[in-house]
């Protein structure tokens, strides 16, 4: 069985604001390398055969270290990309409140259907991204696939694996932890298995 260990990029220079990132390039911090090369402690022992991570220089920052240390390849997956946030990237709460009140209410009731002004729904996102850990279990049925992304999509792909309603991912999944691990075994034939949640 495949076993899909789902991580998402260090820290970036948004976090401490609480600010909204979705496809703007924000940098890793000085923790978030730091964070970085603690993923890539864990890959030397755990030994991955591939990690796959997001085009986002956050993303990629984050999987290069844990490939190198695992010795293994690193593919660039565009369709492993954050969820498009439309005209909230880069705000916080507080800022959407003031500019689209009753957008950022329709979200928090529903944010898979019911996306910022502009955003990408979460049906929309599962159907690029969900392709991509297929092929990958399908390929690869008995390896350890180590896949950086970013927290939304991530929490999407959860609900989706484990047969959750898209609009639950935020209650459900309230926060995947910087480089924390969450490791998944694909099942074809019904939900999956979620064998840990933020580990470390």
């Amino acid at each position: 069985m495949t076993e899909l260990v789902l991580v998402r990029h260090g820290e970036t220079e948004w976090h401490a604001e609480n600010r909204y990132a979705g496809r703007t390039d924000v940098a890793l911090t000085p923790r978030g390398l730091e964070q970085a090369a603690e993923l890539a402690g864990w890959a030397a022992d755990a030994a991955p055969d591939l990690v796959l991570c997001s085009p986002l220089s956050r993303a990629h920052r984050t999987a290069a270290p844990a490939a190198e240390a695992a010795g293994c390849a690193l593919v660039v997956e565009p369709d492993l990309v954050e969820v498009d946030f439309g005209e909230g990237d880069g705000l916080t709460r507080e800022e959407m409140a003031e500019r689209f009140p009753d957008a950022l209410a329709a979200f928090l009731a529903a944010p898979a259907s019911h996306p910022f002004p502009g955003g990408e729904r979460g049906d929309a996102a599962v159907a690029r991204a969900r392709p991509v850990l297929d092929r990958i279990a399908a390929d690869r049925p008995d390896a350890r696939v180590l896949v950086v992304a970013h927290q939304t999509l991530l929490r999407l792909l959860l609900c989706d694996h484990l047969g959750l309603p898209l609009d639950h991912y935020r209650a459900v999944f309230p926060r995947l932890e910087s480089t924390a691990r969450t490791v998944l075994v694909p099942s074809s034939t019904g939900p999956a298995a979620l064998l840990r949640l933020n580990a470390r």
